[in-house]
């Protein structure tokens, strides 16, 4: 995990127009030191090893929000990376190497306990535990946007929820405080709107 700039994490928001991405800035100021990239080019030139996250717009005109994870992840950052987008999640998503996923527009509660939440389990050192929650959130989004019977006809999703449920038993046994940590991220409150 990067070491964080004067001990608060840093984040950079991502979000090819402007106001949007200076208002998620402006929710995250007190509690993250923040940069503000417009665009995908601009996410990728500005991204670092000092990025503790990333929200990343996932339409984008210049560079699509998903090319631009893609590169992050090959570039090697294991930053968090959350994506935040008004368009409906499909199942797509699954596949996907982000973090969690939110709708916009998006709370300031619920971005910040996100944030919270994933930067904390990243750095828990528990990669476990970080893919729990990665695979957790995919599952929740997809099941607030898609029917069950689209849900029904993707052997991914299916095969996801049992990996989830595995995950869930093995850190059930492996840490005392795992029903508290589920528990805390359950009351986030997904922002589906």
């Amino acid at each position: 995990m990067p070491s964080s700039v004067g001990g608060r994490p840093s984040v950079l928001v991502v979000d090819d127009e402007e106001e949007v991405a200076d208002v998620l800035a402006l929710k995250l100021r007190d509690d993250y030191e923040t940069r503000v990239a417009y665009g995908g080019e601009e996410a990728l030139e500005a991204i670092d090893e000092t990025v503790d996250a990333v929200l990343l717009d996932r339409r984008m005109p210049d560079i699509h929000g998903d090319e631009v994870l893609a590169e992050i992840r090959e570039r090697g950052y294991d930053c968090v990376v959350v994506m935040t987008t008004a368009v409906d999640p499909d199942l797509n998503i699954l596949e996907m190497d982000f973090d969690d996923y939110l709708s916009k527009p998006i709370e300031t509660e619920t971005l910040l306990t996100t944030l919270d939440q994933q930067i904390d389990s990243r750095r828990s050192g528990d990669p476990k535990l970080e893919e729990f929650f990665a695979v957790v959130s995919k599952i929740e989004v997809l099941e607030e946007e898609l029917t069950p019977a689209e849900l029904a006809e993707s052997d991914e999703y299916e095969r996801r929820k049992r990996e989830a449920e595995r995950l869930g038993r093995e850190l059930q046994e492996s840490r005392p405080d795992f029903e508290e940590i589920v528990d805390t991220f359950r009351d986030i409150g997904r922002n589906s709107s």
